[in-house]
């Protein structure tokens, strides 16, 4: 399979991940070293920077559960006024990383995004 198709795969399963949850702004599929794999990020939002800083705050959260015995890192996740940034490591190249409104059902997104993080480790 070349890589332009399975880019295109990645950005449809993004798409649809979105469209399933009315509450879920963007996505994005970020590289472990912190390069961008495939998005769907509104305009305006710059996909380095996301890539850059899902790719450090999940390397710090899988730091932080295993220097303080909390076993494997399942999600980081940050609240702010206007709403959720939430990251979970898709397989062990990729992490999906999540803009959600405030008004977002977390506990409906958490579950979506597992599925979709196991759809997209499957694909890279």
């Amino acid at each position: 399979m070349d890589q332009k198709s399975r880019s295109e795969r990645l950005v449809a399963r993004l798409r649809d991940f979105r469209a399933s949850i009315p509450d879920v702004e963007a996505s994005a599929v970020v590289s472990a070293d912190g390069l961008i794999v495939a998005s769907d990020l509104p305009a305006g939002v710059e996909e380095d920077r996301v890539s850059a800083m899902s790719a450090a705050m999940l390397s710090l959260g899988d730091r932080i559960a295993s220097e303080l015995r909390r076993g494997v890192l399942d999600q980081v996740y940050i609240h702010g006024e206007n709403g959720y940034v939430v990251l979970m490591a898709a397989g062990e190249e990729a992490v999906l990383t999540v803009l959600a409104r405030k008004e977002a059902k977390l506990g409906l997104i958490l579950y979506d995004m597992k599925k979709a993080a196991a759809d997209i480790a499957a694909m890279i």
